[in-house]
């Protein structure tokens, strides 16, 4: 106790250098450990988000954003899609399987109501024999046509029992978001529907058909895949890195994100 002020003097919690490198370095250790995590976080919030503010607002008020906001949603959409992929190679959660699987099948439900353990199984059919007979993804021998490969394509995931899913998982979301939003079904269409169907071209153009397409001279190595031969920047627009597809079949047990990182090895 002071006897002049009456106040007793504590002493002011002290962090040394050392104390602030281990709280950075455990900071640090969070961060590598949580990656996956935070970045399928991200895509799902901002997925979310840019749905709930954009869907109430009047087209006559998007006025010139609306095309803008369609293709910012059809990115975000082809997110959801990535993250579902990665947690498929245990990569959104190394650590917890469980948690991994349950943000894919979270995000692939959010995407098109696909079925996450039927979509994985035909994911690992596609890594085994890439372009070939026994990919699920593989065009045959009567489908090489882009248009002709991508309804082929399409068809093997969407059959008519995922087709229902779809219509009924969908229609129940769109009643709902429009009572609780007030958000007017043609909103819905253009920044969620049209997104889905423009997100599936995305995936399939830049990770199936262009990696995928066999070359006038033939394949030259087993993955019977190629890269796109473009920055990093263009990579990731057009399609979250899926484009260095080669990587993705070397490196299976990398992230989307640091898939530029082998690029030039």
């Amino acid at each position: 106790m002071n006897g002049q002020t009456g106040f007793v003097h504590k002493p002011y919690l002290k962090l040394n250098s050392t104390g602030w490198l281990n709280a950075i370095s455990q900071g640090q250790q969070f961060l590598q450990a949580n990656t996956g995590t935070i970045v399928a976080a991200t895509i799902l919030l901002l997925w979310g988000g840019s749905l709930v503010a954009l869907a109430p607002i009047a087209l006559s008020d998007l006025g010139g954003w609306l095309l803008p906001a369609i293709l910012v949603r059809t990115f975000l959409h082809t997110g959801l899609f990535i993250v579902a992929h990665d947690a498929m190679h245990g990569t959104v959660c190394s650590h917890n399987r469980k948690l991994n699987h349950a943000i894919g099948r979270f995000a692939i439900s959010l995407y098109a109501f696909l079925r996450y353990d039927r979509s994985l199984e035909k994911h690992w059919s596609h890594h085994r024999q890439p372009g070939r007979e026994g990919d699920p993804d593989f065009h045959g021998k009567t489908h090489r046509h882009p248009i002709a490969w991508y309804l082929t394509f399409m068809s093997r995931y969407l059959d008519r029992s995922q087709n229902l899913i779809l219509m009924v998982g969908m229609g129940s979301l769109f009643f709902a978001l429009h009572l609780v939003l007030n958000a007017p079904f043609i909103n819905l269409m253009l920044l969620w529907v049209l997104p889905i169907v423009l997100s599936s071209v995305q995936l399939f153009y830049f990770g199936t058909y262009l990696p995928h397409r066999q070359p006038e001279q033939g394949y030259d190595n087993p993955h019977h895949a190629q890269s796109l031969s473009c920055s990093a920047l263009w990579s990731f627009v057009t399609c979250y890195h899926f484009g260095y597809h080669w990587e993705h079949h070397e490196y299976p047990q990398l992230p989307w994100y640091a898939l530029p990182s082998v690029r030039d090895r």
